[in-house]
């Protein structure tokens, strides 16, 4: 069975005591309420910050981005080789606020996989659909192509070294949560799709949900068959709400 898990994005939210005060609120109580593997995915400028709060305890840290290059005149990225000597673990790419603002293409994104599995991160690769494509009829081709730009880049054995998340972008930041029927729909294909390839990758991968999970909706999300975990936004900066949904997760 695969190990739920569930990741907090905190986007660009924060301050050194902020972030000090949700780090011990969650070191507090995380022993006591979960099963699950759990990360935070911090700005870059809170990583040493992170990294002195959870060295030794039960929670992992990550990077919301990651640079394509290894090192050289890229202002304003950050090497993968920099988010390890920090601790790091995990990395988003690919998330729709970096696809929607910043134009990164779907090979962009599979370079940015590429680039994390080199320095040993481990890619959380968001996928989804706009609420445009989805009523169009598109949602399950613009989630295949999404998914075969990494397979064709990377090989099939380098995405079942990551963790997919399938973010609805019609449902972040939005709260409108897609139904753990829609939500479960989607797992199961982009799980079929992968499938196609390999399919002892595809029942390995976690495939985590994430669109505005919260408390009130975790645990029904995740006792659908397919659904690994969650990428957790705003829930994520408040450790009450955030540890509910860790304990939402245990199986």
């Amino acid at each position: 069975m695969r190990q739920p898990l569930v990741a907090g994005n905190w986007k660009m939210n924060g301050s050194r005591d902020s972030v000090k005060a949700l780090l011990d609120g969650l070191k507090a109580g995380i022993s006591t309420v979960t099963t699950a593997e759990v990360a935070v995915c911090c700005p870059h400028a809170y990583l040493a910050d992170v990294q002195a709060s959870l060295s030794g305890s039960a929670i992992a840290w990550g990077g919301q981005d990651v640079s394509i290059h290894d090192s050289g005149a890229y202002t304003g990225e950050t090497a993968g080789s920099m988010l390890t000597d920090f601790g790091a673990k995990f990395v988003i790419i690919g998330h729709s606020e970096r696809r929607q603002y910043h134009g990164e293409t779907d090979q962009q994104v599979a370079e940015k996989f590429s680039a994390a599995r080199k320095n040993g991160l481990i890619p959380l690769f968001c996928i989804g659909e706009t609420l445009e494509e989805r009523e169009g009829g598109v949602m399950e081709q613009v989630i295949a192509r999404q998914v075969d730009a990494v397979i064709e880049h990377c090989g099939i054995a380098m995405l079942g070294e990551g963790v997919i998340a399938y973010e609805p972008v019609w449902a972040i930041g939005t709260g409108v949560t897609a139904s753990p029927e829609q939500a479960q729909e989607v797992h199961a294909f982009i799980r079929a799709r992968i499938a196609e390839k390999d399919a002892t990758v595809a029942e390995k991968i976690q495939i985590l949900y994430g669109g505005s999970m919260n408390p009130a909706n975790a645990a029904e999300l995740m006792a659908q068959m397919d659904i690994d975990g969650g990428l957790i936004g705003g829930a994520s900066l408040k450790p009450d709400d955030f540890l509910a949904v860790c304990t939402a997760a245990n199986r």
